[in-house]
Order: structure tokens, then C-alpha cells, then sequence
């Protein structure tokens, strides 16, 4: 058996085929079934059929309300209780971008897990970038030492383009420190030597801590700014002319890892040949 993935769709989510074809590649090799919104209200269970839920970037619902707001609320409201048994089986989660802002809005990041619904409660929010702008550039990202998140294992540095109006990653009294404690501070912008940075444009939003990336407290469900799926084959790459990089983009490697775990962890199989 495969890993599968749900991938959701529609409502102004625009990079479901990305997304979708970097889970697809040789090395992560998951079997991708794209959802729209629509028919996972209309038919939660579903996502039994998944090992990994995806909620990809875009502008779901025209960003009105809020980034995420809308289709984070539904998704709550009207899938919560499948996508709260899903965790509790101990699969992953994975939102980027506006993906990200969907998790954080619904309460499932930062603190989430697989407890209850009524536990998922909002505690941080991602706000207007302080520039005022929506940002689209490459930034260089740090991943934390000590870090929990199954996505990021083996990884140190990554440089990924972000795409975003509302990124600046705020958070309610305390909560931080409890994320830092829980190693679920997991990915911070940096500089291009790797040190982590508020500094505009190197942080491009003005998040606290210069934080990109959030897991929950069992590292299982992973939300970042970043696309990973937008860095696949060096060709992404700016200076793809004028570099020597690797044919790998930095991106597959999040995916690979989401796909090695649920071999290892869920199918009990080794990682793809």
C-alpha cells in the first residue's frame, strides 16, 4: 500500500496541482487524491481514506475576513470531528501559506494535537506584514535546534520563495514560551549565513521571533510560509543560470519526510526505494 494524500481544493486555493505533483515525485511517491472543499463538508470521512491532509496556498475565500478565516471556520465547524479521529490515528497535517493561516485561524496551530475539538483554540494569529505589501521574494530559513516536527527531520537550512500579504506571526501572552519549551517553534527566517533574523527583508513580515513555521505539540501537524512546493527542481531556483545546484529542490525534502513517516510509522514499511 501507498501513503495517500488528501489535498483539499477550490475556493481560491491555487496550488493544489504543485502541491500535489511534489508528493507525486520519485522518492515521495504518495498517491494524491485532490478534494474540493465542498465534497470533504459534504463527505468528512474521507479523510479515513488519507494518511496526510494538505491545505495548500492561495487565497481561499478572497482572504475576506482575515487570511484563512473563512475556510478555517468551516473546516472546523463542519470537519472537525473527522479531521480530530484522523489525528488521534496519528496522521499528519500540513497547511503552507495560506494553508498555514487556515490552521492557525481554526486553533489547531499552535497548540492543536489530537485531543479534542473543543480544545482547538486560537492562541496566536498571522497579521498584515509590516511592510504594509504583499512580499513575494526567496528567504533563507533556519530550522531549530531541538525542533518536534516530523516534516523537518534531517533538514538545517532552506531557501524558499514566500508569497503572502498577511504573514507576521503573533502570538498571545505566554503562549511562545510554551511553543519554545515544546520544541514546536520549529523554522525561522534567517540571513544567508543561517542566523536567525527579524530584519526586514531577510524576516519579510515582522513575525515574532522571526518565526516561518509552527508544529503542534505532537510534531505530527506542521503549518509554514514558505512553499516548499514552488522549490522542487533547480530550474526554480533565481540563480539557477548562474549556480551550480543539485537537480533536487530543497522543497521535496518536507515531503519525503511526511512520506517516509506514514511508511515507517502508519504502513509499517520501509522509505521508498
Amino acid at each position: 500500500m501507498k501513503p495517500r494524500a488528501l489535498v483539499l481544493t477550490g475556493f481560491g486555493i491555487n496550488c493544489d496541482y504543485e502541491t500535489g505533483f511534489a508528493l507525486s515525485m520519485p522518492g515521495v511517491e504518495m498517491e494524491v487524491e485532490k478534494c474540493h472543499a465542498n465534497d470533504l463538508v459534504a463527505e468528512p470521512d474521507r479523510l479515513d481514506h488519507a494518511h496526510l491532509f494538505v491545505i495548500p496556498g492561495g487565497f481561499s475565500y478572497g482572504d475576506h475576513l482575515g487570511s484563512g478565516r473563512v475556510l478555517g471556520n468551516r473546516l472546523k465547524t463542519r470537519v472537525g470531528e473527522a479531521l480530530s479521529r484522523f489525528l488521534a490515528d496519528g496522521k499528519l497535517v500540513l497547511g503552507i501559506c495560506n494553508g498555514f493561516q487556515v490552521l492557525v485561524k481554526m486553533g489547531l496551530l499552535p497548540g492543536g494535537g489530537p485531543g479534542r475539538l473543543d480544545n482547538w483554540t486560537q492562541r496566536a494569529t498571522l497579521f498584515r506584514n509590516d511592510s504594509g505589501r504583499f512580499e513575494d521574494r526567496w528567504v533563507h530559513l533556519k530550522v531549530c535546534e531541538g525542533h518536534n516536527s516530523v516534516f523537518l527531520q534531517g533538514i538545517e537550512r532552506l531557501y524558499l520563495p514566500v508569497r503572502h500579504g498577511e504573514g507576521k506571526l503573533v502570538f498571545g501572552e505566554g503562549v511562545y514560551e510554551e511553543l519554545e519549551a515544546n520544541g514546536q517553534d520549529v523554522l525561522r527566517y534567517s540571513d544567508p549565513d543561517g542566523n536567525p533574523t527579524c530584519r526586514y527583508p531577510d524576516c519579510p513580515n515582522g513575525s515574532e521571533h522571526s518565526l516561518a513555521g509552527l508544529s503542534d505539540a505532537t510534531g505530527r501537524v506542521f503549518g509554514l510560509m514558505p512553499h516548499p512546493e514552488a522549490f522542487l527542481f533547480r530550474t526554480n531556483h533565481p540563480r539557477w543560470t548562474r549556480e551550480e545546484l543539485p537537480e533536487e529542490g530543497q522543497g521535496v525534502a518536507i515531503f519525503r519526510n511526511a512520506a517516509e513517516y506514514v511508511r515507517r510509522e502508519l504502513l509499517g514499511v520501509g522509505a521508498a526505494a
